[in-house]
């Protein structure tokens, strides 16, 4: 019953605020005569025959979703990778801390073109753009996960021959665990955007290819039904990526209800 109750006020929360702007809108665009803006019932009406009778769940949505998991799945092990090994060495963060500091401030948008010359126009140009602005967050979130492992941890492995592979897992991921998935949070949002922008150039399909070609042919009730799949979407992974760091940290978030209970 405790479980059950804690999952019904999750869902009032998620949905409570959503459901407020929907009806929002649903109101004020209730007599919309304008052809930019039309009313919210006839945008979801139009949903069902745009996206559910069509084939384009399999050839628009289903690519875009394949790319973003690519994209991410790929900065994802190379952001936890690199950033283990740079938070673990000193030498190594000084020198390569410059050229990370210079990396990270260049918008990944900006790099379409610049990946378009070297990887095309295909799907592997767009895995690239979504790599490109998913890793940051998650290398620099790792690095100074492994910086603030602490040392009395540190001093304990080592006193009882905890080393190699054993330490590394044990000890320096599970404990920069916490900040890495905050940096798998914060990369699939960028993810998201980046996906979408890809697939604005020189893309056959994909959502951000919908969107946009609805755009340019003055569909525009069509175009909003593509908006709103978009952020539908984007809720459903922020979802799973919430119950992902749940199940994850599941070590984590105990420990801090323990502390919380026994400093009462």
């Amino acid at each position: 019953m405790r479980l059950a109750g804690r999952i019904v006020r999750t869902l009032v929360a998620a949905l409570a605020l959503p459901t407020v702007l929907l009806a929002l809108w649903w109101v004020l665009t209730a007599d919309s005569e304008s052809y930019y803006l039309p009313p919210l019932s006839e945008i979801l009406a139009d949903v069902d025959d745009v996206w559910l009778r069509s084939d384009r769940l399999s050839v628009d949505v289903a690519p875009s979703l394949l790319r973003l998991t690519g994209g991410f799945l790929l900065a994802v092990l190379l952001g936890v990778a690199l950033g283990v090994a740079i938070g673990s060495s000193r030498r190594l963060r000084a020198f390569c801390e410059p050229v990370l500091e210079f990396l990270r401030a260049i918008p990944p948008p900006v790099l379409v073109p610049v990946l378009m010359l070297f990887a095309g126009i295909g799907d592997a140009m767009k895995v690239l753009v979504i790599v490109s602005g998913c890793l940051w967050p998650i290398l620099l979130n790792t690095v100074e996960g492994v910086r603030a492992v602490d040392e009395v941890l540190v001093e304990t492995s080592r006193c009882y021959g905890v080393r190699g592979p054993a330490r590394l897992w044990h000890l320096v991921v599970r404990s920069a665990s916490p900040q890495i998935v905050t940096g798998m949070r914060q990369g699939l949002s960028i993810g998201i955007i980046l996906m979408v922008i890809s697939e604005m150039f020189a893309a056959s399909n994909g959502l951000g290819f919908s969107i946009i070609q609805f755009q340019r042919t003055f569909a525009v009730t069509e175009m909003w039904t593509g908006i709103l799949l978009l952020g539908l979407l984007g809720f459903l992974l922020a979802t799973l990526m919430r119950l992902f760091e749940r199940h994850v940290l599941n070590w984590y978030f105990g420990l801090r209800q323990a502390q919380r209970g026994g400093s009462r």
